[in-house]
């Protein structure tokens, strides 16, 4: 399995922001235009970018879509987006206007069978995000804890045909200490399928201890943070790891 670099941009007021532990009070901005950050992507090398809707994960709907349409549109790069995709015709939205993947996250839980249904009906076009604290299942743009454990959710929607599941561990996310690779690679190894870790890269060192489990799942990473703050050059970074 080949082993894929997403930059990602989080927007939040239709600007570019990390949040620490997706913690909404600790927000850093930098950058004014998630499409100028794309495009620098892009230019960079980039072949997907990540993009999360931050405004939406809370509304319960796409609130910053205008800048991931104009990516997907206008920028030659494959686009994932997640944040506040609730229901088919939101998903059928982003799908049909050139978004590549679609990211359903708290719906897992909270509507599983709309999930299934979308899973059936798009197959590899929908990842599934598992956003985990000690092991379980957060919701709700992480504001909410469920009794649900990440390895056994994802092995049932594998079961229902998931391909792709982005397993972020909150307790690394914003952090820079490093990604949680075993249990990244749990999830691979009981799923059976494709996971891209997200949260606590801050090195190109750690992108290559990732990618030594491709070929067990870890089909790549997202990473946030440690290109703002200089800590991981892009461009240098896909082409080492690949």
């Amino acid at each position: 399995m080949s082993f894929t670099i997403y930059p990602a941009i989080d927007m939040r007021d239709g600007k570019c922001v990390r949040l620490l532990q997706g913690d909404y009070t600790k927000e850093t901005v930098y950058g004014d235009s998630p499409y100028e950050m794309a495009s620098q992507f892009v230019e960079q090398g980039a072949k997907w970018i990540h993009m999360v809707d931050l405004d939406g994960a809370k509304a319960g709907n796409p609130v910053n879509d205008r800048f991931v349409l104009q990516v997907a549109r206008e920028l030659n790069v494959r686009v994932q987006i997640g944040g506040g995709i609730r229901s088919a015709k939101d998903v059928e939205y982003y799908l049909s206007q050139g978004v590549d993947r679609v990211i359903l996250g708290s719906a897992a839980i909270h509507q599983p069978s709309f999930v299934r249904e979308m899973l059936s009906k798009y197959g590899s076009k929908i990842a599934i995000g598992l956003d985990a604290k000690d092991g379980y299942v957060a919701t709700e743009g992480w504001m909410e804890t469920s009794t649900v454990k990440a390895t056994l959710l994802g092995k049932e929607l594998a079961d229902a045909g998931a391909k792709t599941f982005i397993f972020t561990d909150i307790a690394t996310d914003g952090m820079l200490s490093g990604p949680n690779v075993e249990a990244t690679v749990e999830l691979a190894r009981v799923t059976g399928v494709a996971v891209i870790a997200s949260g606590g890269v801050s090195s190109t060192a750690d992108l290559k201890k990732l990618r030594k489990f491709s070929a067990e799942g870890v089909a790549g990473s997202i990473v946030g943070k440690a290109i703002y703050t200089n800590k991981i050059n892009l461009a240098s970074a896909l082409k080492e790891v690949y």
